[in-house]
Order: structure tokens, then C-alpha cells, then sequence
């Protein structure tokens, strides 16, 4: 009895190009959840490693990327994981406000205030 060999060559992630590409992605993605995790518990020295990891991480991917294009069930898996990345991304700069307030009061010399 023969078995049927199904071609699965362009299942999402398939080619070893597009499964790095993939990979990178989900790294950036991995790496903007622990982020936003260290914002939450105010761990901001942490919160910038982990944001220059990611500035090393979306240059080496800007360079796989020009390689080979992604099929169109791949860019859709791109596009729901670019959205949570911008999502933890918003929830971080939420987070960073009152921050970045303080550190701009301590540098402009003003005496902070007690809310």
C-alpha cells in the first residue's frame, strides 16, 4: 500500500528563511513582554537591556527580511505579532510617563511634587 505524501512546502514557516524571519519576530515579541514585565515592577534599568537586545535583534531582522519576502499566511502571523509588540509597546510608554516626568523635573533642577 502506498502512502500519500502530502507537499507541505508552503505551510507558514516552512522554508528555513521564512521560519527565521519567523523566529526573529517572536524573539522581538518575547523580548517586548519582558520588558513590559520589568516596567510593571518599575525595573527600569532592565527595561532599557532589554530594549537595546531588541534595537540588535529588528537590525539583524531588517537584514533577513530584504533576503525573501513572506507568503501571505505568514505576513498575517507577522501582523498579529507586530500587533501584541505594539500593544506591550504602548503599555510600557503608559508605564514611562510619570518616569520620564521625574527625570525630566530632576534635570530641568525643579523641586518634585507629592501627588
Amino acid at each position: 500500500m502506498k502512502h500519500l505524501q502530502i507537499d507541505r512546502s508552503h505551510d507558514i514557516g516552512d522554508h528555513p528563511m521564512n521560519k527565521a524571519l519567523l523566529n526573529y519576530y517572536e524573539a522581538i515579541e518575547r523580548a517586548s513582554q519582558d520588558m513590559l514585565e520589568a516596567a510593571r515592577v518599575g525595573n527600569w534599568d532592565h527595561v532599557v537591556k532589554l530594549e537595546g537586545a531588541c534595537a540588535v535583534l529588528i537590525s539583524q531582522l531588517k537584514h533577513a527580511a530584504s533576503q525573501r519576502p513572506l507568503d501571505s499566511e505568514e505576513a498575517q502571523l507577522k501582523s498579529r505579532i507586530m500587533q501584541r509588540i505594539l500593544v506591550n509597546d504602548a503599555e510600557i510608554r503608559h508605564l514611562a510617563e510619570p518616569w520620564l516626568e521625574d527625570l525630566d523635573a530632576i534635570l530641568a533642577g525643579k523641586p518634585k511634587t507629592v501627588h
